[in-house]
């Protein structure tokens, strides 16, 4: 069992707010974004914010700093968009191993200096996986809704190489995030399951979908429970939600996972709903507030924020989940019912 995995059993985890959120206080520009390396670059690069780990590389130390110092155990890593798929937009896919890896190292780099001054809260990176900007089940042609933009295979080696950077960067969790469509989600975790064993690395594995609107379901149609049980396959540090709502729009799509798993339960919610400029107005203290029925109902074992959330998001979040209890979880028993099933599998 990994250290992260302990500790979880025995605190409430707190993972850092939106890192897009910190980089639009920068304000940067084209030419911040090239940096000398990319200046001839043929097409713009602005709006790539993975590349800022190459050419702002204390833009990104640093927000992870705030992160941390704020009451975060976890920070994810500056790589949402670093697979091929995505960096694609940008003709980068050459870039995709080093973005990762970077990235990483960035992250581990600022969470081994932060532990070290404080040995007894040891800090920890997760290797962020986004959804890409294509999805494996849904058409994206109304007119043809037998079209997929994307195949399961070339989903699966996008994932691979950006979880293999990852790893050999340093994080310690890799986060598969944001899901709209389980099937992405479940190339990446088939191409993590293939990696660790090439590897033959334990590394712990979390999951987080998003409900993108009041029907409580995924884009590609699924319920909350319908995802878990989707993605149930394999051990999983934890399993729960993040983006598209507010913390109390979330309440009851975490209680449907929460008693439905003995996975580890995560949220970090938005900073309420967006205005009508696209902006989150949620102080800390209002989401930190509805975050209390979380920790009140014992749902969550992982808290942090998404979208609109900022280093007091998080400070405020840290400090009302110090005094609540882990929600209980069965982890080494879930690894022994999927070894077993697997066992018969193969004898089969």
């Amino acid at each position: 069992m990994s250290r992260i995995e302990e500790i979880l059993s025995k605190k409430i985890l707190i993972l850092d707010g939106a890192m897009g959120t910190m980089l639009q206080e920068y304000q940067f520009s084209e030419e911040d974004f090239r940096g000398k390396r990319f200046a001839d670059w043929p097409v713009s690069l602005k709006g790539n914010n993975d590349l800022l780990s190459l050419t702002q590389p204390e833009a990104i130390a640093t927000i992870h700093r705030k992160y941390f110092y704020a009451g975060a155990d976890i920070v994810e890593t500056n790589t949402f968009s670093g697979t091929t798929i995505a960096m694609a937009d940008y003709k980068m896919e050459e870039l995709v191993y080093e973005l990762n890896y970077e990235s990483a190292r960035i992250a581990k780099k600022v969470a081994e200096e932060v532990t070290a001054e404080d040995p007894e809260k040891p800090r920890f990176v997760a290797g962020a996986m986004g959804p890409t900007n294509k999805t494996a089940s849904m058409s994206p042609d109304v007119n043809d809704p037998g079209y997929r933009a994307i195949s399961f295979e070339e989903l699966r080696l996008a994932y691979k190489l950006q979880a293999k950077a990852l790893i050999e960067g340093g994080v310690d969790v890799l986060l598969v995030e944001t899901v709209f469509d389980t099937l992405n989600a479940k190339a990446a975790l088939f191409a993590i399951d293939e990696l660790k064993e090439e590897l033959n690395s334990e590394i712990p594995v979390m999951v987080s979908g998003t409900i993108t609107d009041a029907s409580g379901r995924t884009l590609s149609g699924q319920t909350a429970e319908a995802f878990l049980i989707s993605v149930s396959h394999i051990p999983l540090l934890s399993i729960g939600f993040n983006c598209a709502l507010g913390a109390k729009q979330l309440t009851p799509h975490l209680e449907a996972v929460a008693r439905n798993t003995e996975f580890g339960v995560s949220a970090y919610p938005n900073a309420g709903l967006p205005n009508a400029f696209g902006e989150y107005d949620q102080d800390a203290q209002e989401m930190s507030n509805q975050i209390l029925e979380y920790l009140e109902k014992g749902l969550v074992n992982i808290l942090g924020g998404c979208c609109g959330t900022t280093p007091e998001h998080i400070k405020a979040i840290a400090e009302i989940a110090k005094d609540y209890k882990p929600r209980e979880i069965k982890l080494q028993r879930h690894a022994e019912l999927v070894s077993a099933s697997q066992n018969t599998e193969n004898q089969s």
